[in-house]
């Protein structure tokens, strides 16, 4: 399974960006929208989409946070990272931070794809593809836009 990661998209998204997510078999945002409309190119690639709400988001149809099972391996999807991880979850997505992480804490993988938008650190703006595979998390990459 392959997953396009996104953040922090702040009512831009990149016109590079639709054509980079294609062979997504689902794509997840990780807040910080703003404009729901924004999201409606990403809607029309074809992947289901799942979104959390960020700081910066007054649309009160997305969830804040997100736990889903993927070929066995729990995530949790938030816009803030939280201070520690939900019972159970293997890996912890979030923005909020605008900087890319990959890291273990306490056995859990923390990641983070950087964001789409405003980037801080003199970083360019950033996805991330995560893979999948017989219950395994295969492929955290951070893809420079």
């Amino acid at each position: 399974m392959r997953i396009a990661v996104i953040s922090d998209t702040h009512d831009r998204i990149p016109s590079t960006l639709p054509d980079r997510l294609v062979g997504a078999d689902e794509i997840w945002h990780l807040g910080d929208v703003c404009d729901p409309m924004v999201l409606v190119e990403l809607e029309q690639l074809g992947p289901p989409l799942s979104v959390v709400m960020g700081n910066c988001d007054g649309y009160l149809g997305w969830p804040i946070d997100l736990q889903l099972t993927r070929e066995g391996l729990e995530f949790y999807l938030t816009h803030i990272p939280p201070s520690r991880s939900p019972k159970g979850v293997q890996v912890v997505l979030h923005g909020h931070t605008h900087l890319p992480r990959d890291e273990v804490v306490g056995g859990v993988r923390w990641l983070n794809p950087g964001c789409i938008s405003n980037p801080r650190a003199g970083l360019p703006p950033s996805f991330a593809w995560l893979e999948v595979t017989a219950g395994k998390l295969t492929r955290w990459e951070v893809v420079r836009i």
